[in-house]
């Protein structure tokens, strides 16, 4: 079953390589949408996969890259659009 949620990232996930990490991540676990930064701190993350894949996609984005804390992960539930065919960073 296909699943879309939107991940809100916070705590120090800018300028440590948070969206390159995502991106690497949502490439292992075949995620597809976008990570962007958004001017409060936070990173955003929009994302469609399969339900197993986006649980430790999820995972991943808690622990974040080496340099980064995450202090909190918000989640919420979206339709499944189709719309997106890759994962991208947007700016």
């Amino acid at each position: 079953m296909q699943v879309a949620r939107r991940f809100l990232v916070s705590g120090r996930v800018q300028g440590v390589g948070y969206r390159y990490f995502t991106m690497r991540a949502a490439a292992a676990h075949q995620i597809s949408g976008f990570v962007r930064n958004l001017p409060n701190g936070e990173v955003e993350v929009v994302a469609e996969g399969s339900r197993d894949a986006m649980e430790d996609f999820k995972k991943e984005l808690a622990a974040g890259p080496y340099h980064a804390q995450v202090t909190s992960l918000g989640e919420t539930v979206l339709e499944f659009s189709g719309r997106f065919h890759s994962f991208r960073i947007e700016y």
